[in-house]
Parts: structure tokens; C-alpha cells; sequence
């Protein structure tokens, strides 16, 4: 199974060793931690006051389906997080959550799979918080991404069935690409399963180029007016998948368009026409 997380919130890559982590295991197929497990917990908790947790990652064995063990792992990610904010642990405000369910298996021994980390830092390190987890200050002004003049994929003549990754490394800011097969179900944001590989493709590219900046736009089709904002809302929902994969909030902008760019007038005239105006772009905004 490919790593893909279906939740809102993301989780920043931890750069350096002053950053901690604890970890609690469980019974197969249990959210619950038993008494000895909880015990550990609670004298973490006890020991760890004015300490600040940044991030609660879950985990699974690969008892069970994948979709199953993504649902576990984020129970024991939630179970954690409860008993985290009832004894008033610290919390970063950008809180992080991540669930793996069985995709990073580290060990060939299942009971060592089904865990919960959670990362933290200690009070003698709070003053480095932003140092420790790589987070640099933004500086007003250096990119004006207004400036930035759209190039349509149609105009950049990619290769017939070039991949993803081979768009990328010909184009330059500006440059939008259809992410063909990222899919929702009808009037909603929701991101339907089969988005999977497209949205992996694009967690490689974004892996591949870490300076890598974009935005993300929404469109629709068939109306003449987004009354709901819904090209605004799946834009933001390809940034949720992407941010609860570790790509971090400022390489990524959204918008909605609604109707208003369409590849083919409304009402469209066949159901592939439609298709075609009913889509997400990402737009290059540096490389």
C-alpha cells in the first residue's frame, strides 16, 4: 500500500535530534492501551508537563485490510490525543496528526508495528522549537506570485503520455497541469479512492523537488455559477491530503475558478467535455 493519509492535518519532516519521541504498543486490532501500556503513558505524561508535543503518529500491522488499518491506526492516533488533552500536555498549535496504518512497517515483529509515537520537545529546547523543526521565517517580498504569467499545458507540447514527473522537469513557473486522475464524488470535496495513484505521483514530484512551490486550482463544470464555492473546497482538500503527507503549508497555495476557465463553453456538449472542465491544476509557482 502506498502512502496516502485521508485526514486534515499535517505533520512537518523533524529535523534534528533535539526533537523526541515516546511510544506506546497495542493488542492486534485494539485503540486501547492495557494497563502496563497505559501506566508508561501516564508516567510519560507526568514526566513531560511542560514539555510540547508536535506530532502523534499512528501505526498498524498488516493484520487486516489496508483500509481497515488505516482506520485503527488513526483510532489509536485519536485515543492518544485524548488522554494527551485531558492531562493538559502541551500542545504545538499547528498540531500535527499522521496515520500510517500498515505502509511503514519497521519490523518483522507485528507487535512492534502496532504503535503510536509521539513527538515531542522538551522545555530545555522550546526556545529552538522553529530550528528543531525546520521551520525557516517566510520573508515578505522575495516572490511576487501575482507576477507569474500562466502557461496552459497545451501551449508546453509535453511528450504524448509523458508521466507527471516528466511534465515537471520541462516546465517553468507558470506552467498548469491537469492532474488528470485526482476525482471527487458528485458535488462534494470528498477525493474518491481511485485518486490514490495520482495523488501519490504528486507526493513524489513535491518529494523529488523540495523547493518546489504550487498552487492548486479547482474547477467545475455543467453550472454557470459556483454557488457553493466547491472548486475553492477540493482545491483545499488536495492540499489537506498533501499537508497530512509531510509537504509543509507554505509550498502550497489554492484557488477556486469555479466556471470561469473552462476548457470547453457550458453547457458542455458531451459528457468528455465536461470531464475535461471538471478538473484540478496544479500551477508552478518556483522550481
Amino acid at each position: 500500500m502506498k502512502r496516502f493519509v485521508l485526514f486534515l492535518l499535517f505533520v512537518l519532516p523533524f529535523a534534528t535530534s533535539a526533537q523526541e519521541k515516546f511510544t506506546v504498543y497495542f493488542d492486534s486490532n485494539k485503540h486501547e492501551l492495557t494497563k502496563k501500556q497505559s501506566d508508561l503513558l501516564n508516567a510519560w505524561i507526568t514526566s513531560n508537563k511542560e514539555s510540547k508535543v508536535v506530532a502523534i503518529n499512528g501505526f498498524a500491522d498488516e493484520v487486516g485490510t489496508n483500509s481497515y488499518n488505516d482506520s485503527l491506526s488513526q483510532r489509536r492516533v485519536n485515543f492518544i490525543h485524548g488522554i494527551i488533552l485531558k492531562n493538559k500536555v502541551k500542545i504545538r498549535e499547528d498540531f500535527k496528526t499522521r496515520s500510517f496504518g500498515e505502509t511503514f512497517n519497521q519490523s518483522k515483529i507485528k507487535a512492534e508495528n502496532r504503535k503510536v509515537v509521539i513527538h515531542y520537545i522538551l522545555p530545555k529546547d522550546l526556545a529552538r522549537e522553529n530550528e528543531i523543526l525546520g521551520i525557516k521565517p517566510e520573508i515578505a517580498g522575495i516572490v511576487n506570485d501575482d507576477a507569474i504569467i500562466p502557461i496552459e499545458e497545451e501551449d508546453m507540447h509535453f511528450p504524448e503520455n509523458a508521466t507527471l514527473m516528466e511534465k515537471i522537469e520541462l516546465s517553468k513557473p507558470g506552467t498548469r497541469i491537469v492532474l488528470k486522475d485526482v476525482l471527487f464524488y458528485q458535488n462534494t470535496f470528498a477525493i474518491v479512492p481511485t485518486s490514490r495513484r495520482a495523488i501519490d505521483e504528486l507526493l513524489m514530484v513535491l518529494d523529488r523537488y523540495p523547493k518546489m512551490r504550487i498552487e492548486i486550482q479547482g474547477h467545475i463544470c455543467c453550472v454557470h455559477t459556483d454557488r457553493s464555492n466547491l472548486s475553492l473546497e477540493r482545491a483545499k482538500q488536495v492540499r489537506r491530503v498533501l499537508q497530512s503527507n509531510s509537504i509543509p503549508s507554505n509550498r502550497i497555495k489554492v484557488k477556486g475558478f469555479g466556471v470561469s476557465h473552462p476548457k470547453y463553453p457550458i453547457p458542455e456538449a458531451t459528457p468528455e467535455q465536461a470531464a475535461a472542465n471538471r478538473r484540478v491544476e496544479i500551477m508552478i509557482l518556483s522550481k
